[in-house]
């Protein structure tokens, strides 16, 4: 007799509604496709499940990468974390068909049956009967691909090995689509979580698969297909990063998301450094064209453009500056970080009117991207000017809720180095002559381009 496990949070994590349903994540994969087109085929996802208000636009632009491969793919083995039963392992639905409001998916029982050979794989209808993790994911599938059979697995306690060994079972070919349910850091003030969930993008990037539960509800199946992916050459890319309080959330009480496509690495070269800098000029102009009304396509076809960036970009008018603004923590992809620092700077700059579009054609741009800031290791003010490099360091200073920082152009204007920390105290608000031994110091160096032109 076959059996249904009927969908547990409809209408508390995504509408219930079915006509309302498939607007609402039509709508989301719709304004995610622009960033997705021409991206390479995946074969992994990571994907947040909180409800689509606070997520659905993350999750969106990863589903949004399947758009050529809705007919190929024909089988999605998903991982969960079990937020509600303890399961030892990784644990099986009893049932033959998986319900949303948007209709029934087929299990894949075949796959099921090899799987529960192995020992770290168990069958618990309880571990699924209300978990989240996995449901808040079928709507996206169910609007992005064509028939498709569903392996759902709940997972517990298990090592990075033991989920692997897992994926490995079902790995299959360009026919099977992997998807790992996982939020990031929970509960903390926004900027706490911003550096936490930061770290975390790294450590997904570099395939480092000890990856903690505080960093990632689902860092288990997380560090199991980092595990796979090392031994099968994918490379990850950071598709979207961000947390509650950009979408719906209590900045002092949020949960983080990250979006990840894993690709073939062979295919995803990087570009040299003049071309690099020649698609970030491009993109920067064409995002302050955009918010101008204008025709400005972004160039985002590029796999390095998916991965976390810090950048500054600055805006010069006739030879003088007309807008600065910038990131020094990398902690969304660099694509999108270009794109809103060149509007911010444009648009936001406190220290200039919003840039006019008879300006636009007038304005010079430039494109700044930071290395990792590195602590400076001075326990006095004399130590701290004897460490820094002129025209080399970009600086940050910080004390208490003061900061500050100048990127290494600024020597330009200030070569003296007394000069040049004596100002950017006066920046973060405070006296040219301040010292205190809480006083942090640290440094980064730039890659910079800029528009050519008067």
């Amino acid at each position: 007799m076959s059996t249904t496990r009927p969908a547990a949070v409809a209408g508390m994590f995504y509408p219930d509604n079915p006509a309302v349903l498939k607007r609402t994540v039509s709508e989301l994969l719709a304004h995610a496709s622009a960033s997705a087109a021409g991206a390479r085929p995946p074969k992994a996802l990571i994907v947040p499940h909180a409800g689509y208000v606070y997520s659905g636009a993350v999750a969106a632009s990863a589903y949004a990468r399947l758009g050529e491969q809705r007919a190929r793919i024909r089988r999605v083995v998903m991982l969960g974390p079990a937020h509600r039963v303890y399961v030892r392992g990784l644990a099986l639905s009893d049932a033959d068909r998986f319900a949303t409001p948007l209709g029934d998916i087929p299990l894949d029982r075949a796959g099921m049956q090899r799987l529960s050979a192995l020992p770290q794989v168990t069958l618990s209808a309880a571990a699924h009967q209300m978990e989240h993790s996995l449901e808040v994911q079928l709507p996206f599938l169910q609007q992005a691909l064509d028939d498709f059979q569903l392996l759902p697995l709940a997972v517990g306690e298990a090592t990075p090995e033991e989920v692997a060994e897992v994926l490995e079972a079902v790995w299959g070919g360009d026919e099977t689509l992997i998807v790992i349910s996982s939020d990031l850091s929970h509960f903390l003030p926004d900027a706490v979580a911003r550096k936490v969930d930061g770290a975390t993008v790294e450590a997904i990037l570099a395939l480092n698969p000890q990856l903690g539960h505080e960093q990632a509800c689902g860092a288990t199946p997380v560090n199991g297909l980092l595990l796979a992916a090392r031994r099968h050459g994918l490379q990850p890319v950071a598709l979207d990063v961000r947390n509650s309080s950009d979408t719906a959330g209590d900045p002092q009480r949020v949960v983080g998301y990250a979006a990840f496509a894993f690709e073939d690495a062979a295919a995803a070269a990087q570009p040299d450094v003049d071309d690099k800098g020649a698609v970030l000029l491009k993109l920067a102009r064409a995002g302050i064209a955009g918010a101008l009304g204008q025709a400005g396509a972004f160039d985002t076809q590029h796999a390095w453009l998916q991965a976390p960036g810090a950048s500054f970009v600055t805006l010069a008018r006739h030879g003088e500056l007309r807008g600065c603004i910038g990131t020094l923590e990398a902690h969304r992809p660099l694509g999108v970080d270009v794109r809103e620092n060149a509007v911010a700077a444009a648009f936001r700059d406190p220290r200039f009117a919003p840039l006019s579009l008879a300006e636009f054609d007038a304005i010079r741009v430039e494109v700044s991207l930071l290395s990792p800031a590195e602590p400076m290791c001075a326990t006095s003010e004399h130590e701290a000017l004897a460490s820094l490099r002129p025209h080399v360091d970009g600086v940050v200073f910080e004390f208490g809720h003061y900061r500050s920082t100048f990127l290494p152009q600024v020597w330009e204007q200030l070569p003296d180095a007394v000069e040049f920390l004596a100002q950017l105290k006066r920046k973060a608000g405070l006296s040219m002559n301040f010292w205190d031994p809480g006083v942090r110091l640290s440094r980064y160096t730039v890659s910079k381009w800029k528009e050519s032109g008067a």
